[in-house]
């Protein structure tokens, strides 16, 4: 027996997590990273530098990956079909995981071959003093989407430490943003040091070392990127949290004596499949079956604020400690 609950207006996700806050830090990265790359692209016309069109092609591949992100929200919320009847929820996994390849290959493979290309065979630097205005600027615009992601991520990370939101959360548009502002972040300090140490030393192998700095830092966000999302596609439960919350309050509901078995498998970011096989005494009716179920599931979406597709299995235990046996994830 299961039941299915509409998606509200504005989701709530796991820990509070909702659509709106991703979508608003993914418009905000996605503004400010179209802005950078203009403004990038217009400095390396002036300057040269290979740190410089390193991070245009950075900002650039950003940009799609915004772009992913959003196509991948706004397929995610078609309703379910015969094909498809568990919804599109996971759309936005795919979109993730494109991000990650975008991020690899766009923007970390060619910065690095890039980098070593400058570094082989350096290019004289061109209004060094532009590039570091330009750079600076961008520093500037990339602070604005990075603490938009902060403030909006903040809301929600509770008391768990920064790296463990990243791993934990079912929704990938804010970990995905968090990594790629502070990539984005990193690699500006990177150019920044790169045409510094050029125009200092007047040795332009510097601005190659920068790019090079670039392509391996955006290289190895891509594959944690990528990593989590390929998480995500395979198929993950719930968070321990959660799991531990629906099973206390399974073997809280009226009428039922055990919880057997417990699966469970998130559709989407916003919404969840909980399969249970609970222990009902082997007295009572199919009139008692039904009522208990309906109650184990109301009080499960009143104390899980993540919309859920439920199948409650009634049996009876075949061994008294299975009432006290723990339930898997």
């Amino acid at each position: 027996m299961w039941a299915w609950s509409p998606f509200p207006t504005t989701v709530t996700m796991e820990h509070g997590l909702s659509t709106q806050g991703g979508t608003k830090a993914v418009l905000a990265a996605l503004a400010a990273n179209l802005g950078i790359a203009v403004t990038k692209f217009v400095a390396f016309l002036f300057t040269q530098s290979s740190s410089m069109l390193a991070e245009s092609i950075h900002s650039v591949a950003d940009s799609g990956n915004q772009g992913l992100l959003l196509l991948g929200q706004r397929r995610s919320a078609q309703p379910a079909d015969e094909d498809h009847p568990f919804g599109y929820g996971r759309a936005r996994y795919i979109a993730a995981f494109l991000v990650g390849i975008v991020l690899f290959s766009v923007g970390g493979l060619f910065s690095a071959y890039e980098g070593v290309e400058k570094i082989r065979h350096p290019h004289e630097l061109e209004s060094g003093l532009v590039a570091i205005v330009i750079l600076l600027i961008a520093v500037a615009l990339e602070s604005y989407s990075f603490a938009t992601a902060m403030r909006e991520s903040a809301k929600v990370k509770g008391d768990r430490s920064w790296w463990r939101f990243i791993r934990e959360a079912r929704a990938p548009e804010l970990p995905i943003v968090l990594l790629e502002d502070l990539a984005a972040e990193l690699g500006l300090l990177f150019a920044l040091g790169g045409v510094g140490l050029t125009m200092l030393l007047d040795d332009p192998v510097w601005d190659g070392v920068g790019t090079l700095a670039i392509g391996i830092l955006l290289l190895v966000v891509a594959v944690l990127v990528a990593t989590e999302a390929y998480g995500m596609l395979v198929g993950e439960a719930a968070t321990p949290a959660t799991v531990a919350t629906i099973r206390a309050t399974l073997a809280a509901a009226p009428g039922v004596s055990a919880v057997i078995h417990l699966r469970t498998l998130h559709l989407g970011p916003d919404e969840l499949l909980v399969a249970a096989k609970i222990g009902l005494p082997p007295t009572v009716t199919m009139r008692d079956v039904a009522a208990t179920i309906d109650t184990a599931e109301a009080a499960l979406r009143a104390a899980v604020h993540t919309p859920m597709r439920i199948f409650l299995e009634p049996d009876v235990p075949r061994d008294p400690a299975a009432a006290t046996a723990p339930a898997t994830a």
